[in-house]
C-alpha cells in the first residue's frame, strides 16, 4: 500500500510539459502570458480507476445505434450479410486498438492520437484531425440530444413536454455531470455501461429461449435464413452495411483519450485493449447474430417509419414473442444508452478541444481548466455548438440538421487511418533513436501486418463509404454529403501547413519522451505481459475470467 501511495503522489505532482506547438517563453499565440500560468496550464486530474477504464471501453462501443441501427443493417444486408460486415469491420477495429494501445500505454496524454499526429507525423495533420474529430463528437452529441428527446416521448406522459424542452433539460443534465469532474464521469459511465451490458446479456438469453420455442408462439430456429434468405442484396447489401458497422463501432478509440486521466495507464489501458476483441465478438457480432435469427430482414417494421423504439429489432423480437412489456423495457435501455453516449461525446469533444487550444490550434481561452481539473470552457463551447440539435425541431431546418450529422460519418475512418499511420511512424522513431521495443509496456499484436492492414482498410472505406451515390440514378446530394469532408480535411491540412510552414517530423528528432509516466514503479507494474498472463491463470477461475472479459 505504501508503494502505491508513493506512485500516486508522484503522478499528482509531476511537472506539466509545454504543450506541443506552443512557445515555452511567450505562451500561446493567443496570449502573451507565461506558459505555466494557471488555469491555462493546470493539468487534468488523473483519477480514473481501472474499472472505470474497462467500462468506458465497453460504453464506447455500446451506443443507441446498436439497439436501433442494427435493425437497418439487417434490412439492407440480411442475417448473413451483417455477420460478414460487422465481423470484418470488427477485425479492423481490433488492429486499430492494438496500435493505439501500444502508444497510449507508453505516452498517456489526453490529446491522444491528435497529439501523436503532431509529434510523430506533421503538426498540420494534427490540426486537421483535431478539428475533424471534435466535429465528429459534437455532431454525435447533437444527435444524442435529438434521439433522447424522441425516445423519452415514447411514453405518453412525456409527450406533454415539447421536444425542445427535453433537449434543453438534458443539455443542463449533461453539462452538470461534466462539471463534477473526471471521477464523477467515470462513476456515471461505469454504472450506465454496466446496465447496458446486463441488458444485452439478458436479451441474448431470452433470444435463445425465443428461438427454441420456449418463449413465444413458435419455434424459430434458422427458418428466416431460408425464407426470405440469408442475404438481402447479395454482396451489394454487405457493402452497404460496412459504413453502418463503422459508424456503430466509433468510440472504441475513446480509451486513448481516457488514458491521459487514468491513475495507472500501464495496467488499465492494456487490459481494456486486450479485451476489445472479446467484447466486439460478444456484443456486436452476438447482437447481429441473434436479431438475424429472430426476424426476417424484409420485416416492414425495420424501416423505422414510427418511433426509434418501435424500429428497434429488440423491440420487434420481444413483441413477436408476446412479451408485452418488452417495448417499454427496451425504451428504458435506449434512454440509458443515449445518456451514456451523450456523456461520453461531451467528454471526448472537450478533451480534444482542450488539446487544440493548448497547442495553439484553437483560441487559448478554450484551454482553461478549473482547480477540479475540469476543462470548463471547452465543455461549454462544445455543448453550445451541439445546440444544432434544436434545428431538428423545425421541419424546414431538419434537412440542414441531417446533413450536418451525416457529414461526420467519414471522420471515423479518417481517425482510425491516422491512428495506424501514427503507430507506424512511432515504431520508425523508436528504431531511429535506438530504442528497443522490448521496453514497451504493451506491444501491438502482429505488427506490422495488422497495422498496415488497418491503414489500407480505412483508406479503402474512406472512399468506399459513399459509393451508393453512384448507383443508378446518380444522387448529387448523397455524393456531396458522403465526400464533402474529404476536401475540407485536405484544405485544413494544407492551409495550416502553408500558414505555419510545418514539416514532416524527422524520425531522428521525433519526441517519443514527453508525457511518459516516469519514476519508480511497483513490481506489479514492471512485470511482462507473459508474467501477468500467468498470474491471471493461476488465481482466477472460469467465472471470474468471463466476468473480466465482459465487464472488466
Amino acid at each position: 500500500m505504501a508503494v502505491e501511495k508513493e506512485v500516486d503522489m508522484r503522478i499528482e505532482g509531476e511537472k506539466v510539459d509545454t504543450p506541443i506547438g506552443a512557445d515555452a517563453d511567450s505562451g500561446s499565440q493567443y496570449d502573451s502570458a507565461p506558459q505555466y500560468e494557471a488555469p491555462y496550464s493546470a493539468p487534468l486530474h488523473r483519477k480514473l480507476k481501472s474499472r472505470h477504464i474497462q467500462m468506458i471501453a465497453i460504453g464506447g462501443i455500446i451506443g443507441p445505434g446498436l439497439f436501433v441501427g442494427s435493425g437497418n443493417a439487417l434490412r439492407l444486408a440480411g442475417p448473413a450479410g451483417i455477420l460478414i460486415s460487422f465481423s470484418l469491420v470488427g477485425i479492423i477495429v481490433f488492429f486499430v486498438m492494438q496500435s493505439l494501445g501500444e502508444v497510449a500505454t507508453l505516452i498517456p496524454v489526453s490529446g491522444s492520437f491528435t497529439e501523436y499526429a503532431s509529434r510523430f507525423v506533421d503538426d498540420s495533420l494534427s490540426f486537421a484531425l483535431g478539428w475533424a474529430y471534435w466535429y465528429l463528437w459534437v455532431t454525435v452529441l447533437a444527435n444524442e440530444y435529438n434521439a433522447i428527446s424522441l425516445v423519452v416521448r415514447y411514453w405518453a406522459g412525456a409527450q406533454v413536454v415539447p421536444q425542445w424542452a427535453w433537449i434543453l433539460m438534458f443539455w443542463f443534465i449533461f453539462i452538470s455531470f461534466s462539471f463534477l469532474g473526471i471521477l464523477a464521469y467515470g462513476e456515471v459511465e461505469f454504472w450506465l455501461s454496466l446496465i447496458k451490458v446486463l441488458a444485452i446479456l439478458i436479451f441474448f438469453i431470452v433470444s435463445i429461449f425465443i428461438s427454441a420455442g420456449v418463449i413465444g408462439p413458435q419455434t424459430i430456429g434458422f427458418k428466416y435464413w431460408n425464407d426470405p434468405g440469408a442475404f438481402a442484396d447479395s454482396i451489394n447489401g454487405v457493402a452497404r452495411t460496412f459504413v453502418i458497422a463503422g459508424t456503430l463501432y466509433a468510440g472504441t478509440e475513446m480509451v486513448g483519450i481516457t488514458a491521459g486521466e487514468a491513475g495507472n495507464p500501464r495496467r488499465a489501458v492494456p487490459r481494456a485493449i486486450r479485451q476489445v476483441f472479446w467484447r466486439i465478438l460478444i456484443f456486436y457480432v452476438g447482437m447481429v447474430f441473434f436479431i438475424g435469427i429472430l426476424m426476417p430482414w424484409n420485416d416492414e417494421r425495420l424501416l423505422g417509419k414510427g418511433s426509434k423504439t418501435a424500429a428497434s429489432p429488440l423491440t420487434i423480437a420481444l413483441s413477436d414473442a408476446r412479451i408485452h412489456a418488452g417495448a417499454s423495457l427496451i425504451n428504458s435501455v435506449i434512454v440509458i444508452a443515449v445518456i451514456s453516449a451523450g456523456n461520453s461525446s461531451l467528454y471526448v469533444s472537450s478533451r480534444t478541444m482542450l488539446f487544440m487550444a493548448r497547442s495553439g490550434k484553437a483560441p487559448r481561452i478554450l484551454g482553461k481548466v478549473s482547480k477540479a481539473g475540469v476543462p470548463w470552457v471547452a465543455l461549454l463551447f462544445s455543448n453550445f455548438i451541439a445546440c444544432i440539435a434544436f434545428l431538428s425541431v423545425s421541419e424546414s431546418a431538419g434537412t440542414v440538421y441531417e446533413a450536418l450529422i451525416t457529414l461526420s460519418g467519414v471522420a471515423t475512418f479518417i481517425v482510425w487511418g491516422t491512428i495506424a499511420t501514427v503507430h507506424i511512424r512511432f515504431r520508425k522513431g523508436l528504431a531511429a533513436q535506438g530504442q528497443s521495443i522490448d521496453t514497451l509496456p504493451f506491444k501491438a499484436m502482429w505488427y506490422p501486418y495488422g497495422t498496415y492492414f488497418a491503414l489500407a482498410a480505412n483508406v479503402f472505406l474512406v472512399f468506399f463509404q459513399g459509393y451508393t451515390a453512384f448507383l443508378n440514378p446518380f444522387s448529387a446530394k448523397d455524393f456531396v454529403v458522403s465526400y464533402i469532408l474529404l476536401p475540407v480535411f485536405v484544405m485544413l491540412l494544407v492551409g495550416y501547413k502553408l500558414w505555419k510552414k510545418t514539416k514532416l517530423v524527422k524520425v531522428e528528432e521525433m519526441d517519443i519522451w514527453t508525457g511518459r509516466r516516469e519514476g519508480r514503479l511497483t513490481r506489479n507494474e514492471v512485470k511482462t505481459d507473459e508474467e501477468h498472463a500467468e498470474d491471471e491463470v493461476k488465481k482466477k477461475g472460469f467465472l471470474k475470467k468471463a466476468k473480466e472479459i465482459i465487464i472488466g
